[in-house]
């Protein structure tokens, strides 16, 4: 299963891990996603999303609903 938010499409980023010595080598910083369930009262029913913690801050600032047709606006879902 892929580590992408299903909302904003944020997945994992390549850097380097830099050691003592200046040694450089490849890592990933990985999204901090979270498996969360969501009531959407216009359809009486649960859904359950991989998202992102800003994604999470978002909803419960807007909302569910209103996030969800933002991001299907935008193109992002």
């Amino acid at each position: 299963m892929a580590r992408v938010c299903d909302l904003t499409g944020k997945s994992a980023l390549k850097g380097h891990k830099v050691s003592n010595s200046n040694v450089k080598t490849i890592r990933r910083f990985y999204p901090n996603l979270q498996t969360k369930r969501f009531y959407i009262p216009e359809e009486d029913r649960w859904i359950t999303l991989k998202v992102s913690t800003s994604a999470i801050k978002t909803i419960n600032k807007l909302g569910i609903s209103a996030v969800i047709n933002k991001f299907i606006k935008k193109g992002y879902v």
